[in-house]
């Protein structure tokens, strides 16, 4: 089969290369799966050059967002041969085949295509682990979503939605925000650059956010500290700026907010129950056509250069999706 694999940590995709391998053998409980697509996430990239709490042992193929059937699976893991799933692999997943645990399958909710379906996991799951496990995010409630044009940021701005919340979504580009304006429709968008406080007061009349979603970090926290509302929470999600912030503790105390910490996979191995719940109410809300994944481009996996190349250099709106067998 042809795998992505890394060979080499590098700043630069130098010590990644698309490569024919054996296919895996599924150990005991678990399945067989053809990939027919897999998503790229911010951490697929940071793995390629070391900077993601999860360091695998090189060699190693990345991909946590798998889509596609069963080849073979367990004779009591209720899967048979051709049944449409959907997994979260960790790793693995940028490959034409997977073998995963028959537990982590799913079937794909409702008539999703496998790239919709491939798209939608660790964005989601994030999301929702965020704004509604962690948050605790009522319908009404005004909700900050920065970097509102990456899947992770897509996915809050279209969960909070859902659930009834008023969004302020943010980018550093414009044209980024007029797409996210077209697909979701939130209540304001916003550049999020050099003092945004006042736009987040003009949009909310002067109430600030109740909750604050941020995988950018950098500026974007520094400033997101003043756009609090009293009582309100800052849920950190990442660092896609690069820089990880600091903030002086009387901050938080002064203005009566709390500032939480998220990691949405760590939160699911941790609370098991919670985990496949979160899961469950993804897939329902997915099945009844009240969310949208937001691809930006599906590309062959020979093509992996190119849609790594662009979420390094932020050119994208949604996720990139990856089909192995084109």
């Amino acid at each position: 089969m042809k795998a992505l694999r890394i060979t080499a940590l590098s700043p630069d995709l130098s010590g990644c290369a698309l490569v024919t391998t054996d296919r895996p053998d599924p150990r005991p409980g678990e399945a067989l799966v053809r990939v027919g697509a897999v998503s790229l996430n911010f951490p697929d990239l940071l793995m390629t050059q070391g900077l993601y709490q999860l360091k695998p042992e090189l060699p190693f193929t990345p991909g946590m967002d798998v889509a596609g059937e069963i080849v073979s699976a367990p004779a009591d893991s209720g899967y048979a041969p051709r049944d449409a799933v959907v997994a979260g692999t960790r790793l693995g997943g940028m490959a034409e085949f997977v073998s995963v645990p028959a537990s982590a399958l799913r079937p794909i909710p409702g008539t999703l295509s496998f790239p919709a379906a491939a798209a939608y996991g660790a964005a989601y799951r994030t999301a929702w682990t965020a704004l509604v496990e962690l948050g605790g995010l009522k319908p009404g409630q005004w909700v900050l979503i920065h970097g509102a044009t990456g899947g992770v940021g897509a996915a809050a701005v279209d969960l909070a939605k859902a659930l009834g919340a008023r969004v302020i979504a943010t980018s550093g580009s414009p044209r980024k925000l007029e797409r996210i304006a077209e697909v979701y429709a939130p209540d304001a968008t916003l550049l999020a650059e050099g003092r945004f406080r006042e736009g987040v007061a003009d949009a909310t009349g002067g109430v600030l956010a109740d909750l604050v979603y941020d995988p950018v970090g950098g500026d974007v926290f520094d400033e997101s500290t003043r756009c609090v509302a009293f009582g309100g929470k800052l849920l950190v999600v990442g660092f896609t700026s690069g820089r990880i912030p600091h903030v002086d503790v009387n901050i938080p105390l002064i203005k009566g907010f709390s500032i939480v910490g998220v990691r949405a996979g760590e939160y699911a191995r941790r609370f098991p129950e919670r985990g496949a719940a979160i899961g469950e109410h993804i897939d329902s809300m997915l099945a009844q056509g009240r969310l949208s994944p937001l691809i930006d481009r599906v590309l062959s996996l020979a093509r992996w250069r190119e849609g790594f190349s662009a979420m390094a250099n932020r050119d994208l709106v949604g996720k990139v999706v990856f089909e192995p067998g084109a």
